[in-house]
């Protein structure tokens, strides 16, 4: 049994614990940042493939405190790294350190890289390694001196799920829109709206959950190209994923003021395999009658960085919480502004802080009749 972290973005660490739990992982304990869950080599693909709100899956090899060089290195040399890296194997290194004594974190890497090193050439018997095989990524992290050290199992996070190969400048993060569409408990029943779709990430996630497409399933992971339990388990639990899809009628609507946003939510779309159960529309959200609507929207309208956009944006707020007064719809919006509230005129039922990236946001909530 191993111990894995899954880093995740501020705000949704009780969200991916949930997941974890409910798809039947084990010894799950969530923290700051990142939630915890043990298993094997097959526990490991599920994860990564089935994943939503998490950024990568990381393999926990050790866990120490780490006062001095000394104590990284044989700490470090310990690990039994020939279980995992083979001779020609490449295992670069990375990672971080915050109020820690060992501060320098290009003096940790080369310290870590040097143990590793050591260790390899012990058993390998041979003085240089070529690294040119499958990558292993060594991660560290140091925090309050206490040190861990993980084998990254992902590779590109799994938020990158592959299709979007351009976005706009507001475009919300993979993980985020699947972790909004979790918290509607939205299932595919009654309809499902984005009035501000941009790149299409919401409508998008919102289809991947409703037809239980796991967002990994036809993509690559580093741990796929390790070889031996870990392969096979990437290639088994593939298979069992894409078995459990579904295809049915969804509700959804996606649409955008610009026509450029619109044609590249439908690109999208098409790359992720849902763009036939989407509706698409050039429309402005002020245009729609939402009196006459019902189920849900979510939405990530613009905000502004510069004075002028700012005022724009507040204008926006203002005329879609006059539009949306009385519309029986229930309402998810996020926003970087700490006043939206006010603009929208309708204090939420419930926010939630969470992070788009290292942007600040809240998600305002009305769902209360």
């Amino acid at each position: 049994m191993f111990r894995f972290s899954v880093p995740c973005l501020m705000g949704v660490e009780g969200l991916v614990a949930d997941e974890l739990k409910f798809n039947g992982f084990q010894e799950v304990a969530a923290e700051n940042g990142r939630v915890l869950f043990s298993g094997d080599e097959r526990e490991c693909a599920r994860a990564n493939i089935i994943l939503r709100g998490g950024e990568r899956v990381l393999l926990r090899l050790h866990d120490f405190e780490a006062l001095s060089f000394d104590v990284l290195f044989e700490s470090v040399k310990k690990i039994p790294w020939e279980d995992y890296i083979g001779s020609s194997d490449s295992f670069p290194v990375k990672g971080y350190s915050l109020r820690s004594k060992l501060h320098s974190v290009p003096d940790c890497q080369r310290i870590v890289k040097k143990a590793v090193v050591e260790r390899l050439k012990s058993v390998y018997h041979t003085d240089w390694f070529q690294e040119e095989g499958p990558k292993h990524q060594i991660q560290f992290s140091l925090l309050n001196n206490r040190c861990e050290v993980f084998l990254d199992t992902t590779g590109a996070p799994l938020y990158k799920r592959g299709y979007k190969l351009e976005q706009n400048e507001a475009s919300i993060r993979e993980t985020l829109a699947a972790s909004i569409v979790k918290i509607t408990r939205w299932r595919g029943r009654e309809d499902f709206i984005d009035p501000f779709c941009g790149s299409g990430t919401i409508a998008i996630e919102a289809a991947l959950t409703a037809l239980n497409i796991a967002p990994g399933a036809r993509r690559l992971f580093d741990a796929e190209e390790w070889g031996g339990s870990f392969s096979s388990a990437f290639a088994e639990q593939k298979k069992a994923s894409i078995a459990t899809e579904k295809q049915e009628k969804l509700p959804i609507l996606a649409s955008d003021l610009d026509p450029g946003c619109v044609e590249l939510t439908k690109e999208n779309a098409k790359r992720a395999g849902v763009d036939k159960y989407i509706e698409f529309a050039v429309q402005d959200a002020l245009d729609i009658d939402w009196e006459s609507r019902t189920g849900i929207m979510v939405a990530n309208p613009p905000y502004g960085v510069r004075m002028l956009e700012e005022q724009e944006a507040h204008k926006l707020y203002r005329a879609l919480g006059d539009a949306m007064r009385r519309s029986p719809v229930k309402k998810y919006i996020i926003s970087s502004d700490d006043r939206f509230e006010e603009h929208f005129g309708q204090r939420s039922d419930k926010r939630r802080k969470l992070y788009n990236g290292m942007i600040k946001c809240n998600l305002y909530m009305y769902f209360k009749r």
